[in-house]
């Protein structure tokens, strides 16, 4: 993690300390005080409710070395350890560029409106082996978190791999000409904020902004026509990744078990212990990046194979009566939602159970979205759909002629219902936005 003086930091965010404070030494960085680690530089925001400003003297009594002042804030401490800066958020954005820039490691980016996560842990499995690989930790993917994550970065970083996130327009440029990547990847788009961007097209031109401080290639769906359109007017290195031939990395001959996928890139065989046909473009993306690093693809398939991803993305968990429940929690859309269907219809299993519950953020046209999840479910072999919440309530009405659904007034009614299936012949996958908690019924079942 970041290790410079005062000095160097007030330097870097066009500060001001007192000499006699100038070689204090910080050791990493906090913007909330209740977590402040011995040594670390505390950086409070003044927000519309609350003033972190007023936690500065407590940060350092539990440790920190110093701590950032935002200049026109009142009620500075005296006799302490603080750099006056303008903005205190942009001095830690203008901190994390400038440490950045001193470690130099290879920067890889990724964005998408799903995948973000699991693609980035799939780039580190392929990578770790071979090079000092650090990744965004959580969702430590904005304006705030990524320069956090910068300052995170040891000394001897050889790859930065970078979760980019975004609710609206230029917050993806932002963050790729703070960071300046070497590589790039846009996982696929989807309907995430479709009420801020007000279409896919929308979502397409917010994720692409990821070349504007691009100094590299670009892997992306190339499945995707409003990437592809995109693209066509853009300059720079693409690499096409999909599921149609006429992709650079060709996905074919997708086999899918209970725990992994096998599929052939070109004519190369791999193995992903991961679910989900989907994670085959997402896998696709860390071959395509390893390759270009210079790993041959006996090494990339053997370093795959070691992959953990982070909870709640396709997380196998064994429940009550011994049935395997599918925790894909973490957030969801409709493209993410008939993902999970396939996922769980090619499956070879005796009994199969999907349970969804409400996708926020999509606008006006929310009920539509829904109601298109509910009838993908034809042809699809799903012996049951549990449904909770509003707007899964359209999902249920859609799904009626092609499946068994049942909809639900609440999560404690829903789960009652399901442990009913449960026994070791079940898998029951669960899948909604992160505002609906869908993880309080799985922690119940487990």
């Amino acid at each position: 993690m970041i290790k410079r003086s005062l000095q160097w930091i007030a330097d870097k965010a066009n500060g001001e300390v007192v000499t006699e404070y100038k070689d204090v030494i910080i050791k990493g960085v906090s913007i909330d005080s209740r977590q402040v680690n011995e040594g670390v530089l505390f950086i409070p925001f003044k927000g519309e409710n609350v003033d972190g400003h007023k936690y500065v003297a407590q940060a350092l009594d539990s440790g920190a070395s110093a701590a950032l002042w935002q200049s026109g804030v009142q009620d500075m401490p005296k006799g302490l350890p603080i750099v006056v800066v303008e903005d205190t958020l942009l001095a830690l954005q203008a901190i994390g560029k400038a440490y950045l820039e001193e470690v130099n490691p290879k920067v890889i980016a990724i964005t998408g409106s799903n995948g973000k996560t699991s693609t980035k842990d799939m780039v580190e499995a392929v990578l770790a082996p071979n090079f000092k690989v650090k990744k965004t930790q959580g969702n430590y993917n904005n304006e705030i978190g990524l320069p956090i994550t910068l300052c995170q970065l040891d000394e001897d970083t050889e790859i930065s791999i970078l979760e980019m996130g975004m609710s609206g327009f230029g917050e993806i440029e932002f963050l790729s000409n703070l960071t300046t990547p070497d590589i790039a990847a846009i996982t696929n788009i989807g309907e995430s904020h479709m009420r801020d961007l007000g279409s896919r097209g929308g979502i397409a031109k917010a994720k692409f902004e990821i070349i504007k401080g691009l100094n590299g290639p670009l892997f992306y769906d190339g499945d995707e026509p409003l990437l592809n359109e995109l693209v066509a007017s853009a300059t720079g290195e693409f690499k096409k990744i999909g599921f149609n031939v006429d992709n650079d990395f060709y996905i074919n001959d997708l086999q899918a078990s209970e725990k992994s996928i096998a599929f052939k890139v070109g004519e190369a065989q791999f193995s992903v212990p991961t679910l989900g046909a989907h994670n085959a473009r997402n896998a696709t993306i860390a071959i395509g990046i390893g390759r270009l690093l210079g790993l041959s693809d006996e090494e990339i398939n053997e370093n795959i194979n070691q992959l953990h991803l982070t909870n709640m993305r396709m997380e196998q968990i064994v429940g009550q009566n011994k049935a395997r429940l599918i925790n894909d929690a973490y957030n969801a859309s409709p493209t993410s939602m008939r993902a999970a269907i396939d996922t769980l219809s090619i499956m070879d299993v005796p009994k199969k159970i999907i349970v969804f519950s409400d996708v926020l953020e999509l606008g006006a046209d929310s009920k539509a979205y829904h109601e298109s999840v509910g009838a993908y479910f034809e042809g699809k072999m799903i012996d049951h759909l549990f449904t909770v919440g509003d707007e899964a309530a359209y999902i249920h009405r859609a799904a009626e002629p092609f499946t068994d659904a049942m909809h639900f007034e609440s999560k404690e009614t829903l789960e009652a219902e399901l442990v009913k299936y449960l026994n070791p012949d079940t898998v029951v996958l669960f899948k909604a936005s992160r505002g609906m908690a869908l993880e309080t019924i799985i922690n119940h079942l487990i």
